[in-house]
């Protein structure tokens, strides 16, 4: 599994046409501790830059977007009964939503690791 980055301070992890999308630390550190999580439904298509999830912590409410075009895949059902499991673990438990790749070339206009901690 290979995991990349964006801008905007999503991860991607990609297995295959398989993805698990969620958000840095660094995001989770500066949204504060979130009281809601919220994916649109599987089976919506996304193009890479769209809205696909949105949180809200005691701060404020943030778009999560999608890396890369694809098909929402399902959504980490243990958010709802605790959203604050995206700041306990942003790259780990705490991942937001899951999607089939359309293009696998999309994934070479990410960050690596490397260029996101560079930023």
């Amino acid at each position: 599994m290979t995991t990349y980055y964006t801008k905007s301070h999503e991860w991607i992890r990609v297995d295959g046409e398989q993805a698990t999308v969620g958000i840095t630390a660094h995001a989770s550190e500066e949204l504060g501790e979130l009281v809601f999580v919220e994916a649109k439904d599987e089976g919506t298509e996304v193009a890479a830059g769209d809205a696909a999830a949105v949180v809200e912590s005691v701060k404020a409410a943030s778009d999560i977007y999608a890396p890369v075009a694809g098909t929402l895949a399902g959504f980490n059902d243990a958010l709802s009964d605790d959203p604050t499991l995206v700041g306990k673990d942003p790259e780990g438990e705490g991942w937001i939503f899951r999607m089939t790749v359309a293009n696998p070339d999309d994934l070479k206009g990410l960050l690596t690791a490397e260029q996101y901690k560079s930023l």
